[in-house]
């Protein structure tokens, strides 16, 4: 009886994770929404649930980056300043999350988290096309600022925090839709929430068991995601992020 419930759980994790995580993929971030609240719901403490789930995300961005490395979207140094900007706002995201309450926070990223999808559908031309800017030297410390708060926001809160990592490189660097959505899998999704499920299992504890399937769902799940993505364009991307984050401001506030 036990081995049957613990391959139900399995089956489940992974189908959760795959669903989650191609959504993720396509829109640039939101993967939480749904793997999140199914670990906290399957019975693992959040704190636990949170590690879990950043460690599950870090195989999102390798099956994401599988596909949009193939494309050869990405500039290097470009994305050696998002990860240089970032991830030290990660490591100080995720040491205060297991001490500090949240529910305030939560409530105020969902009601902005659902403001940047309703301010990208009243902007439609948003996105659409590739139009570089702000990449003078006071451009990069504003937009490196901003990735810095973004990363702390990566590292102590559970979901949503890859959608602002593409609106911010589509609002202050003029990137389109795509490529935004390959600089978030690739570099948050690796790298960022590497550098968080490091801290957070430094400091907490993972579930190693229920990583497996988790894994196997979020590489599947990014690759197919990213392919879509691809495959079908800036304004289906458009649409589809700004959904996700309406979706996850509401989980958000709920929570």
């Amino acid at each position: 009886m036990r081995l049957i419930l613990e391959s139900t759980n399995q089956l489940i994790l992974f189908l959760v994770s795959l669903v989650a995580n191609l959504f993720s993929a396509f829109a640039g971030g939101g993967a939480g929404l749904i793997q999140l609240p199914a670990l906290i719901f399957l019975g693992l403490p959040f704190s636990i649930a949170l590690a879990t789930h950043k460690v599950a995300s870090v195989a999102l961005g390798i099956g994401a980056s599988a596909r949009h490395l193939r494309e050869r979207a990405l500039e290097v140094p470009f994305a050696l300043f998002i990860l240089a900007s970032g991830i030290p706002g990660v490591v100080l995201g995720a040491s205060l999350i297991l001490r500090v309450p949240d529910q305030v926070a939560r409530i105020a990223l969902g009601v902005l988290t659902i403001s940047l999808g309703v301010f990208s559908w009243r902007r439609p031309a948003l996105g659409l096309a590739h139009l570089p800017r702000h990449r003078n030297r006071l451009g990069f410390l504003v937009g490196g600022g901003g990735l810095f708060i973004i990363g702390i926001l990566n590292g102590s809160l559970t979901s949503g925090t890859g959608l602002f990592v593409t609106i911010w490189l589509i609002l202050w660097f003029g990137l389109d839709y795509r490529r935004a959505v390959a600089y978030t899998l690739v570099l948050v999704g690796v790298f960022w929430n590497g550098s968080g499920a490091l801290t957070l299992g430094y400091l907490g504890n993972i579930r190693w068991s229920w990583l497996p399937a988790l894994l196997m769902g979020s590489v599947l799940g990014g690759y197919i995601g990213a392919h879509l993505a691809i495959v079908m364009g800036n304004r289906w991307i458009k649409r589809a992020y700004e959904v996700i984050t309406v979706l996850v401001g509401m989980s958000l506030i709920m929570h």
